[in-house]
């Protein structure tokens, strides 16, 4: 089909977007057809989600306008957005985690059980959730209460609602970043169904071959700025990287000269006392980066929270150095020389409503005394070497942390736990939602690490960046270790085989 022969279902022209101290967006163009996926790509801080905020009501633009359908349009908030037929999955889940799946499918449009009356049907919302995870192929019981899923089944949950809403236009903020390979073809099916319905599709990810594969358009944003919009056929991922970054990408990863030393974790036993991890034991080593695989639930997630005392132990024992140490809370493991950068950075990651030097600072602030108060000098230059170090883009370390992009709130994370001085690092999904230069970055912050003779621990759902980075893999399955292979001479079979082996 040739470009252009779809309607155009959205225009917008000209986006301004000011923050104090900061140009969001300057002016950025994007042109979306019916029937089509169009991909919006660009470094972390670049601007993607923030015109997509614009969009749907959630900021105020400054400048520029926005046409759906032909017609203007300045929606003031989400609701007006969403029932004016634009609908967005967020990277960041924001849902009511006390309450259940069908209560935040319909939350602010209730079914009632008759007009006039003010008393919501159970059985419609029930009936109604059903008919769109039956049309989705989505198999969750609706009356699940949705702290009790994983991440990826929320997930869904949160595209199914934006599915329900019959929109023209679904924005897709991210979605695979917490997804297997299996729910992403599900998710990918879910798409080609709403392109074949004629919706228009914007789709942001850091994933390129995602792009590429699914994507008709791509849009391509630097700083703020439209860089080129062109065929998804006309790129090719080299492409993509040296319009995203503004230069040539050779390595996607840095080059490992990190020498594996003796012996410096030994984990004996593990099993969790409310997870399904049973009888983990391994051993990792001084300047080792040690990778964690696995499908979802497998329990990778539940044997670094395990070794952190977060999650409590049914049994098992850790050794560092040789020494039983017992890490029964956040703070003993912290004493230990232990820190644990978690997979969801909104829940249990970022304190949204402090700034990023408090943030920083907030798992280390001992070190920052003078006397009985603490220095503010020693906290400002332990944040702007966190912001130099992790190229961090922000007007300044008093800006607060939520209005940064993912990927930067990630980095300011790693930094607050490089300040404790760690000697186990322990990484669950360091780069989800970051773009490819800042993954690099990371990377090499990893290597350096482990250069250090630190021992690094990292989950990761991406498995050619566990085999770029680590120099060994223990595969999870069904909350056991499913085996360990070396990272230099293996495969993703491999990796998948074992994978599946308990699941």
């Amino acid at each position: 089909m040739e470009k252009n022969q779809e309607p155009v279902l959205l225009r917008m022209e000209g986006i301004v977007k000011e923050f104090p101290g900061v140009k969001a967006l300057d002016g950025v163009n994007l042109t979306v057809r019916a029937g089509t996926v169009h991909a919006l790509m660009g470094e972390n801080g670049a601007g993607k989600s923030t015109l997509m905020k614009c969009l749907f009501g959630v900021y105020k633009k400054d400048a520029g306008k926005i046409f759906l359908n032909g017609e203007e349009v300045n929606f003031k908030n989400s609701k007006e957005a969403l029932e004016n037929g634009v609908a967005m999955v967020h990277q960041e889940l924001n849902q009511a985690l006390k309450r259940n799946v069908m209560d935040n499918m319909w939350l602010g449009r209730f079914p009632m059980v008759a007009k006039g009356l003010p008393f919501t049907s159970e059985k419609k919302m029930y009936d109604a959730t059903m008919a769109v995870f039956d049309e989705l192929g989505i198999q969750v019981n609706p009356k699940t209460i949705m702290s009790t899923m994983p991440v990826s089944q929320r997930q869904m949950v949160e595209i199914a609602k934006a599915v329900s809403y019959n929109s023209k236009i679904i924005v897709f903020d991210e979605p695979t970043s917490s997804l297997t390979e299996n729910e992403v073809e599900h998710l990918f099916k879910i798409i080609n169904m709403l392109r074949s319905r004629g919706c228009g599709i914007i789709y942001i990810s850091h994933k390129m071959e995602e792009i590429l594969r699914i994507s008709d358009d791509i849009t391509i944003m630097r700083d703020g700025q439209w860089i080129a919009t062109k065929s998804a056929k006309e790129l090719t991922m080299d492409e993509i990287i040296r319009l995203m970054v503004g230069r040539e990408l050779t390595n996607r990863y840095p080059h490992k000269d990190n020498v594996v030393g003796e012996e410096l974790l030994r984990v004996e036993g593990l099993s969790g006392m409310y997870s399904h991890l049973r009888d983990v034991s391994f051993t990792a080593r001084k300047g080792e980066i040690l990778g964690i695989a696995g499908l979802d639930a497998s329990g990778r997630t539940e044997l670094l929270e395990n070794i952190f005392g977060v999650a409590t132990r049914k049994s098992g024992k850790i050794f560092l150095g040789g020494k039983q140490v017992l890490n029964r809370s956040a703070t003993e493991s912290i004493k230990n020389g232990f820190a644990l950068l978690t997979e969801e950075r909104r829940a249990n990651g970022i304190f949204g409503i402090l700034n990023i030097r408090e943030n920083t600072v907030i798992s280390s602030l001992k070190s920052y005394l003078q006397g009985l108060l603490l220095s503010d000098k020693k906290m400002s230059d332990a944040t702007e070497w966190s912001i130099d170090a992790m190229h961090i883009k922000t007007p300044s370390q008093y800006t607060q942390i939520r209005s940064l992009s993912g990927g930067n709130q990630q980095k300011v994370i790693l930094g607050r736990w490089l300040k404790t001085n760690p000697t186990v690092l322990l990484l669950d999904e360091p780069t989800r939602g970051i773009d490819v230069g800042a993954k690099y970055e990371i990377y090499q912050l990893i290597l350096n690490l482990a250069k250090e003779g630190k021992t690094v621990i990292m989950v990761s759902s991406e498995m050619p960046e566990l085999l770029g980075v680590c120099d060994r893999i223990l595969v999870m399955s069904g909350g056991r270790l499913a085996g360990e292979v070396d990272a230099k001479n293996t495969s993703q079979e491999e990796i998948m085989t074992l994978a599946a082996k308990y699941a």
